[in-house]
């Protein structure tokens, strides 16, 4: 069973729509949307296990516009 996680993410203003797109081509990443709000993009993953999760959010703390990020690890 895969490990379900939600990464919420604070962009520098104006970056929303090009950290969504980053996010979209990362593996592992299933879905990002731009919400409103605290945050401003909301990502899902899905891992087959945490070893990949910090991987992929490694990954995606390195895209250009990304100030910070929450991670949820759903149970």
């Amino acid at each position: 069973m895969p490990v379900v996680i939600y990464v919420l993410i604070v962009s520098e203003i104006g970056k929303e729509s090009e950290v969504r797109k980053a996010l979209e081509k990362i593996k592992g990443v299933t879905e990002a949307k731009t919400v409103y709000g605290e945050y401003d993009v909301v990502a899902r993953l899905e891992t087959p296990s945490l070893k990949e999760l910090d991987e992929i959010v490694t990954t995606m703390r390195k895209i250009p516009g990304i100030i910070r990020t929450v991670t949820l690890i759903s149970a």
